[in-house]
């Protein structure tokens, strides 16, 4: 199952059929602008067995630079996603699809530089709690407490996430020097 309604937090337990959803899509995607892409990966929760996460895809592209960019834009929001600009982070093109039917957000796709700090930070982070499951049970139990906490806040959420996130990306970067 994949899908969430706007603003709502809800965590669905882990589910095999994420990962054959972003292999559809990264297909979609390459097919629609292979030739601007370095690299798609998926990140986030989704990415990391066995662990709770939100039902929405998140999937990172790499591309060379910001401005050449600009030519995803069109062949992406052909694909049916929304095209949100940088949406609060610099450098970065970001898209939501939903599904037709229900309205219900089901990727987040975010174009970033290969070179850049916002698509190294979400692969710095997947990687490390894929390498580190007591980290990513520590992060289901914060995810959890705070989904409690801000049911309908998603922007409350994520903020309540952000200590946790950046003192693991600290981590990840001492045992990957440089990074």
């Amino acid at each position: 199952m994949i899908g969430l309604e706007r603003g709502v937090v809800r965590l669905a337990p882990y589910e095999d059929g994420w990962t054959c959803l972003y292999e559809e899509e990264k297909a979609r995607l390459q097919d629609a602008v292979g030739d601007q892409v370095l690299d798609i990966q998926h990140v986030g929760s989704t990415a990391i067995p066995g662990i709770v996460a939100k039902p929405i895809l998140d999937i990172a592209v790499a591309v060379r630079s910001f401005e050449a960019a600009f030519a995803c834009i069109e062949p992406i929001v052909a694909l049916g996603y929304e095209y949100y600009g940088e949406n609060g982070i610099p450098r970065r093109h970001y898209f939501v699809r939903r599904d037709p039917d229900s309205g219900q957000t089901i990727v987040h796709l975010h174009v970033n530089e290969v070179d850049g700090p916002d698509w190294e930070n979400q692969v710095l982070f997947r990687d490390y709690l894929l390498a580190h499951p007591e980290a990513a049970e520590e992060y289901v139990a914060l995810k959890q407490e705070l989904a409690i906490q801000y049911p309908r806040d998603r922007d409350a959420y994520t903020e309540g996430k952000a200590p946790f996130i950046e003192r693991i990306l600290r981590l990840a970067r001492e045992e990957v020097p440089g990074t």
